[in-house]
């Protein structure tokens, strides 16, 4: 009996415990969900469970990114990037990628990665809206072209360069990111070749082509003195 009484003032006293919440970390409570006198439950399939309140780290903070799969195997842990706010222009804010999710997401072909940004000055909020810059190695080299050069077939996207003898070679390219007036090759297109720009839609492979001669600058001749 003693120690089923004592069992018993034991129930009570973890009972009693539940009337104080600790956070798990140090931080700033962001958002009360309750308030004194209200009736706190566990929540269950008759009603949808909320949280009490919600605890924000500011002094590190966490933030993900969806790196495309072209670039995936450059981000690897370690690396350095920053962040830039459109409140704050002009300002940088260091951090490094420290783990990668390991698989690339299915739906969007992307890579989830984790960038720990030191904020022990509470200047970026958590949940601001920020843009995450990556200095990754150059692991696949790429050119920029400009987009008038594009030829839009029905196979794909072809690029018209000159080859030997002044004929046309029609080569498909796998595009990357486009920048407006220029495009990212990322494979199909060997450095150094010559292009065509502006092509017709009549072009076709090995149709001879005619160099145009090189235009002198707008006013540029010499001055006399």
């Amino acid at each position: 009996m003693v120690a089923a009484a004592q069992a018993n003032v034991k129930r009570l006293g973890e009972l009693q415990s539940f009337e104080k919440v600790y956070a798990p970390f140090a931080g700033v409570i962001t958002a009360r969900n309750t308030d004194v006198g209200q009736l706190v439950d566990a929540g269950g399939a008759a009603g949808a469970t909320r949280e009490l309140f919600h605890l924000a780290a500011l002094d590190t903070l966490r933030v993900f990114v969806n790196v495309p799969q072209v670039y995936s195997h450059e981000a690897r842990p370690g690396a350095d990037a920053y962040l830039t706010l459109a409140e704050l222009a002009g300002k940088r804010f260091p951090g490094k990628l420290v783990r990668t999710a390991g698989a690339i997401d299915v739906t969007n072909r992307t890579l989830r990665v984790e960038v720990d940004l030191d904020n022990r000055s509470h200047e970026v909020m958590p949940g601001a809206y920020a843009q995450v810059h990556l200095r990754l190695a150059e692991g696949v080299p790429t050119l920029l072209v400009p987009v008038s050069a594009l030829i839009f077939r029905a196979d794909g996207l072809r690029i018209a360069t000159v080859g030997p003898g002044n004929h046309a070679r029609l080569s498909g390219i796998v595009p990357g990111r486009d920048f407006g007036n220029e495009i990212e090759v990322l494979g199909g297109l060997p450095p150094g070749r010559k292009l065509v720009d502006n092509p017709p839609d009549s072009l076709v492979d090995g149709q001879e082509v005619r160099i145009a001669a090189q235009r002198p600058a707008a006013g540029g001749g010499k001055e006399g003195g």
